[in-house]
């Protein structure tokens, strides 16, 4: 039997990079993957690729502005699955790379309701099936620049420090319960993102995003017992925080 075999897994920003190739791999394992994402067009790609594998999907198309769509979603699961056992919350926007002072309100408003509000939405909406599963995992997807403060990502950074922040809290929240939350940094990585924001990097020196996803799978299974710790893939370990010095 499949790993995650029976086990339901929701992965928003399913249609392309990590996401795309996390719910791949979820799927391949077992899991029924609830693939969310604002492209219809790259979720019927990754329905196909995981039908072609044996697996099942339930395609979500959803703009994750919509937060009282986000709402519905947590009903819909329920209803028909009464629980999830793996949140997978991927999906952010990067905004522009330039000084803070120089961010449109507009773009700084986007980044931090599709990276930060919506998070927490897609948390909220979901927690209570999260509990219900006997391994129920959380995976939340930060960055490096988080901790780094790299100059002119101003808004990308503080909303992944954010996100961060808010899986830290949640996992302290629910630490006596059988819910584990994690924040992901996958570092670079070959994906229209890293290419919108390093335009003159060569993307072949960089790891391919199923690369990441198959280091990711293996912390959604009931064996991955770690907590409110930060897994950066390129050393494909935990680490802990700590306060600043």
């Amino acid at each position: 039997m499949a790993s995650l075999e029976g086990r339901i897994a929701l992965v928003t920003g399913a249609s392309r990079g990590i996401g795309y190739f996390t719910a791949l791999a979820l799927a391949r394992e077992g899991a029924h993957v609830i693939a969310v994402a604002r492209t219809s067009g790259g979720l019927e790609e990754l329905d196909d690729a995981i039908q072609a594998e044996g697996g099942s999907a339930t395609l979500v198309p959803m703009d994750l502005t919509d937060m009282p769509a986000i709402d519905r979603l947590g009903g819909a699961i329920n209803d028909r699955w009464g629980k999830l056992d793996i949140l997978v919350a991927n999906a952010a926007v990067l905004g522009t790379i330039s000084p803070v002072g120089h961010v449109e309100a507009k773009v700084f408003e986007k980044v931090m309701t599709v990276n930060v509000t919506a998070t927490w939405r897609v948390i909220r909406s979901v927690e209570p099936l999260l509990v219900k599963s006997d391994a129920g995992r959380a995976l939340i997807l930060s960055s490096g620049v988080a901790h780094t403060a790299r100059a002119f990502w101003g808004p990308y950074a503080a909303s992944k420090a954010a996100v961060e922040t808010l899986a830290r809290v949640w996992a302290a929240e629910t630490e006596k319960t059988t819910l584990k939350v994690n924040s992901i940094d996958p570092g670079a990585t070959r994906t229209a993102m890293r290419a919108q924001a390093m335009p003159g990097e060569n993307p072949d020196t960089l790891p391919h995003p199923s690369e990441v996803a198959a280091k990711l799978v293996p912390l959604c299974g009931p064996d991955s017992t770690v907590t409110g710790k930060l897994f950066r893939v390129a050393e494909n370990r935990f680490y802990d925080y700590r306060l600043p010095e």
